[in-house]
């Protein structure tokens, strides 16, 4: 159906009329994302006649099929420039149940029209400016959180729940002033984090422990995809959380990490969206202080009826694995990577039983060293490899990880890795002479194998393997070939030298580098001053 023939049936002000024409534009539409720029005009006339037809009232059906198409015509930015006013927005607001005055959601009838008032707000505030700032000034987020109350205990409203924390995220994503209002004002931590238990329906074994199911039943489509909104909501308001500063404060992030393990240890519909449910979960567990993080690994109630205080690693086990499927798929690296490799920087580097849990699985006692480090498929074989990734950021955080995993020991970390792939992250720390890092750790030693005492004389430092004795070309070489060989090498450097190419670096003796020019003027300095104090 063209837009003219729509228009003319939306203005007759006929609501069946407007339903009809309406549900056979959104049946050829639905799908449709790009629009004919000479249509533009009518789209906006639309849109006009549509929130005048809600704003008259409408019956239930007639309501949503509007609501469906505005949807579809907010997805193009031009359109929304005209009818992005107040009143506009308000309309919405009433249809979506974002009234402070109301006390309850009201008939199951309605809750479709709330959903797709949620859409259409969710795209409008998404793609206009304009609403962006409107939204600060009818306090929309005060709102959200209002129905986020009301949807509290009925786990059969999960579609609006999905939207109202959609525009959550969306709003405190846009806007650092809604961010700053939810966290503190609103109480957005605690209300979120009771929102997220009451979507996963929680019951608790103990304080800070769930009653998880280890291959219970898979979470529904809708309560994954809940959950996800939840925790991308979450995400934004625990930025800059780093620091405790009360016992309440600790309790809260205490709790939502208990929440959090619980999530891990659960599976969702598909194999994608388990995928997708842990990575927010890593997200937002790399927001949680550190000193939180211990809530991972509390021992199980078997251990504590056993009187054993061994950590359950189950969680810990589960980031592992997720941080070696997305290794293996080998791309966005920086955003699919690096935060679940900094968590477990971060736990590994706080907690002395994460980090040796870890250090077992990642960096088992050395027994084959015939192959370089950065050859294999076990994950420190992978993750040597990400230590000369051309991503700088990949690199650091892969490198830093397995440093921490060595308790920041130069000659351990060169031991699994080789000196080749460690020389990057020990230029960066002043460490190309030795030593260790600044964070202190327990002075338990590695045992190593026989296997590798054996074969350690023979381990090239450089690559980190036993490599074949090769035959000196030297040795053939008469005295003029090898001054010939040795003068045209210097030459070459020279060249290079001088035209910028590459320049000549020294170590200091504090471990950092220098231009080997300066060092050595620095070193006649030295004899000077020394030779004049005689």
């Amino acid at each position: 159906m063209d837009l003219d023939s729509v228009l003319e049936r939306v203005n007759t002000g006929n609501q069946d009329s407007i339903e009809t024409a309406l549900r056979d534009y959104n049946a050829e539409n639905r799908t449709m994302f790009t629009f004919d720029p000479s249509d533009e005009e009518k789209r906006k006339n639309l849109c006009k006649a549509i929130f005048q037809a809600l704003d008259q009232g409408t019956h239930t059906s007639c309501q949503i099929m509007c609501l469906e198409t505005l949807r579809i015509l907010s997805r193009d930015k031009k359109v929304l420039v005209p009818v992005t006013t107040k009143e506009n927005l308000q309309i919405l607001m009433k249809m979506a149940k974002l009234d402070p005055k109301l006390k309850s959601l009201g008939e199951v009838a309605s809750f479709p029209v709330v959903v797709e008032a949620l859409k259409c707000l969710c795209n409008i505030v998404f793609n206009s400016p304009e609403a962006q700032k409107l939204s600060l000034e009818l306090n929309l987020a005060a709102s959200l959180c209002g129905l986020l109350q009301k949807c509290k205990d009925q786990r059969t409203v999960n579609d609006i729940r999905c939207f109202d924390l959609r525009l959550l995220f969306l709003l405190t994503l846009l806007h650092t002033e809604t961010r700053s209002q939810l966290k503190h004002e609103l109480q957005g931590l605690p209300l979120l984090t009771q929102t997220l238990e009451s979507i996963l329906g929680i019951k608790w074994a103990r304080k800070y422990q769930t009653v998880t199911e280890l291959n219970g039943p898979l979470l529904s489509l809708p309560d994954t995809d809940c959950a996800i909104e939840a925790l991308k909501a979450l995400f934004n308001v625990t930025l800059d959380s780093w620091n405790v500063h009360s016992k309440s404060d600790s309790h809260q992030f205490r709790h939502l990490t208990a929440i959090l393990r619980h999530i891990l240890l659960c599976r969702g519909p598909s194999e994608d969206k388990t995928e997708e449910l842990q990575s927010n979960t890593v997200n937002l567990l790399s927001n949680v202080p550190v000193s939180c993080l211990d809530v991972l690994i509390n021992p199980t109630k078997e251990n504590e009826a056993a009187n054993k205080n061994d950590a359950d690693m189950q969680t810990i086990q589960v980031l592992l694995n997720f941080m070696e499927k997305r290794i293996d798929k080998g791309c966005s690296y920086r955003e699919g990577l690096t935060p679940v490799l900094s968590l477990l920087t971060a736990c590994s580097r706080a907690h002395r039983d994460i980090r040796k849990f870890i250090k077992a699985e990642v960096l088992p006692p050395l027994r084959d060293v015939s192959s370089r480090p950065e050859v294999g498929t076990t994950v420190r074989n992978k993750l040597v490899r990400l230590m000369t990734h051309v991503d700088l950021g990949v690199k650091q955080i892969a490198a830093e990880f397995l440093f921490v995993l060595c308790k920041e020991r130069v000659d351990n970390l060169l031991k699994y890795t080789g000196y080749g792939n460690a020389a990057g992250l020990l230029a960066a720390r002043g460490l190309l002479a030795g030593g260790r890092g600044d964070h202190w750790y327990s002075d338990d030693e590695d045992t190593d194998t026989e296997e590798y005492k054996t074969a350690k004389p023979n381990i090239n430092l450089i690559t980190g393997h036993v490599e074949e004795p090769a035959p000196n070309p030297l040795d053939e070489m008469t005295e003029e070939q090898k001054e010939y060989e040795a003068m045209k090498l210097v030459n070459m450097f020279d060249k290079l030298s001088r035209e910028d190419l590459i320049k000549p670096m020294g170590v200091r003796a504090d471990g950092t580098m220098a231009p080997l020019e300066e060092m050595i003027h620095s070193s006649h300095k030295a004899d000077e001053n020394s030779s004049d104090s005689d």
